[in-house]
């Protein structure tokens, strides 16, 4: 299921999605690991019909406001992401310097056990607590954040070049 909401997620809808890893494990303190959901995010929008308007990617979950182009469908694309990006970060974990190893996969494995969809871990939190989005709220200096579209619309430029800007960058 696409979010723990009881409604049908719309095809042609934009949506707000966080996605949360499990116990709020601050894994994205270490640039391998933001540096993965960037690149993952990047795959997306070119081959799988991703369109992000804006994200933030936090220590331990990720904001984002997408939608799909046809014939993707958004609840698949973001369960593939889901997917890949678990994959690749369990390998940098296991592979790469992480002072924090032990500690996080044994969450990992614990929440893994505790899931009845995985047996041997769980990176993400089930659903991605998605609102549709019908009017634009939000925001506040972020353009600062580097793990951000802010500077997208702020700046013209981001750290994904491909933010398909709602309004116009207001170039400071």
């Amino acid at each position: 299921m696409f979010s723990n909401q009881k409604h049908t997620i719309k095809k042609d809808a934009s949506y707000y999605l966080t996605l949360t890893v499990v116990d709020w494990v601050d894994v994205f303190t270490r640039a391998n690991h933001k540096d993965a959901i960037i690149s993952s995010l990047k795959f997306c929008i070119k081959n799988k019909g991703l369109n992000v308007y804006a994200f933030c990617l936090m220590t331990n979950h990720l904001h984002l406001v997408v939608n799909c182009d046809d014939p993707f469908e958004l609840k698949d694309v973001i369960r593939d992401f889901k997917r890949h990006t678990v994959k690749q970060i369990v390998h940098q974990i296991i592979n790469e310097p992480e002072s924090r190893r032990e500690w996080i996969l044994k969450i990992l494995h614990e929440k893994g056990e505790e899931s009845s969809q995985n047996s041997k871990i769980k990176f993400w939190k089930s659903g991605n607590h998605a609102i549709e989005l019908y009017t634009e709220k939000f925001v506040r200096k972020p353009e600062d954040w580097i793990y951000s579209s802010a500077s997208n619309y702020i700046l013209d430029h981001g750290i994904i070049e491909d933010v398909v800007c709602l309004t116009p960058p207001l170039n400071r």
